[in-house]
């Protein structure tokens, strides 16, 4: 690998062993690798990980380490990963712990994404040290009330990006304190979502507008100036219980968890509800869900809405790169992306239903500018390169 660069991707693919989280690192991983550099990934985040198997947090990373071998051999990279599980096991996986050690003494760079990991001496060693942030909000919050940790942990990066396109403008409240963010897009490598059918599907257009998500989060709420912004999706989808039966357009919801009662409130308002889990388990069926849907509706967290932080989602990045539509709740990303053909930002029931019209009267037209939308703005390597430019590096 002489004279390329060495960047490590840490992330959390197998703490969270489903696909929205494989693919979100398989993308950075291979944008990286087709700019050049010499690519690993490690996960290093001294937390036990999910087990979808069992439904359950568990002490037992074999599930974690057969997916990662399965996920990094998919994407290219069978040899290149390694996990370190907690404390007190420790023992490191994949890559030997000589081998993981030579990684981190050449690194010329990493790329924490999602902040996932708390850096260490060997991480603090490497010269570039990018936070990637994917969820703005509760950590500015924590600084702006003086959380050591936090300030800490952002402390030990030498560039902050976010996907909170918004921040610092003068209509997002979020508050920045001492640190400087970049705004940076979720990746995506386009010709890993082929527009048109999808793989073994009819080659007639789909007919639901689909998403994935979990109905209920909790812990990530947070209060500022004394108001509470919600980390949950679920109260914005209440809001729109009615929605089928107003449109007209089919509509589907994959729920993670068990959600008997999310499911009988949506059902009886007319949505199709399906198990997130069967579907995310593995990249490839989780493709396929997104490419044989006929667009994507989904609502915001809102903490984003109400805040107008400009977040989009890494998920509708995938539905616009496999020639979907997307609308979806605005949170300010009008701003930053083309809307109105392929992409289209609500705040009203009205403007909803205006968009559904729109699509369906010329759907091929807005699948066209769906792809289109993905290949100008989320292009792995224009993002990428992007990102490590205003790092210090063109590679």
């Amino acid at each position: 690998m002489s004279g390329k660069l060495r960047v490590v991707v840490l992330g959390m693919v197998g703490r969270m062993p489903l696909a929205g989280m494989a693919w979100q690192a398989l993308h950075y991983l291979e944008g990286l690798r087709r700019l050049g550099w010499d690519v690993y990934y490690v996960e290093d985040t001294g937390d036990w990980p999910y087990d979808p198997e069992r439904n359950t947090i568990t002490d037992d990373c074999r599930y974690a380490v057969d997916y990662l071998a399965r996920v990094m051999g998919w994407g290219g990279l069978g040899d290149r990963w390694a996990y370190r599980a907690p404390a007190p096991d420790s023992r490191t996986f994949g890559l030997s712990e000589s081998r993981l050690a030579a990684v981190w003494a050449s690194a010329d760079a990493l790329i924490n994404l999602c902040g996932a990991t708390v850096l260490r001496d060997e991480h603090l060693r490497v010269p570039v040290r990018v936070y990637l942030e994917t969820d703005p909000v509760l950590r500015q919050i924590e600084v702006a009330e003086g959380c050591r940790r936090t300030i800490r942990q952002l402390g030990a990066h030498t560039h902050l990006f976010t996907y909170g396109a918004n921040l610092g403008a003068p209509d997002c409240p979020v508050p920045l304190g001492p640190f400087r963010y970049h705004a940076t897009r979720p990746p995506v490598i386009l010709d890993w979502w082929p527009a048109g059918s999808s793989a073994g599907g009819a080659r007639r257009r789909p007919l639901r507008f689909t998403t994935v998500s979990t109905w209920r989060q909790s812990g990530k709420d947070v209060t500022w100036h004394g108001e509470t912004f919600l980390w949950s999706k679920h109260g914005e989808f209440l809001k729109l219980l009615e929605l089928p039966r107003r449109t007209g357009q089919a509509l589907e919801l994959a729920l993670a968890g068990n959600n008997a009662e999310a499911t009988g409130l949506l059902t009886a308002g007319g949505w199709s509800v399906v198990h997130a889990l069967r579907l995310s388990k593995e990249i490839v069926s989780y493709r396929d869900y997104i490419r044989g849907s006929r667009g994507e509706f989904t609502v915001a967290k809102d903490q984003y809405v109400r805040l107008k932080t400009g977040w989009f989602s890494d998920r509708s990045v995938c539905y616009l790169a496999a020639g979907r539509p997307v609308v979806l709740q605005e949170t300010g990303f009008s701003k930053f992306l083309p809307t109105g053909k392929g992409l289209f930002a609500f705040r009203t029931l009205d403007e909803i239903l205006g968009a559904f019209e729109a699509i369906n009267a010329d759907y091929d037209g807005n699948a066209r500018a769906a792809r289109d939308i993905a290949q100008s703005y989320f292009a792995a390597e224009r993002v990428v390169a992007g990102l490590l430019e205003r790092a210090g590096h063109r590679g």
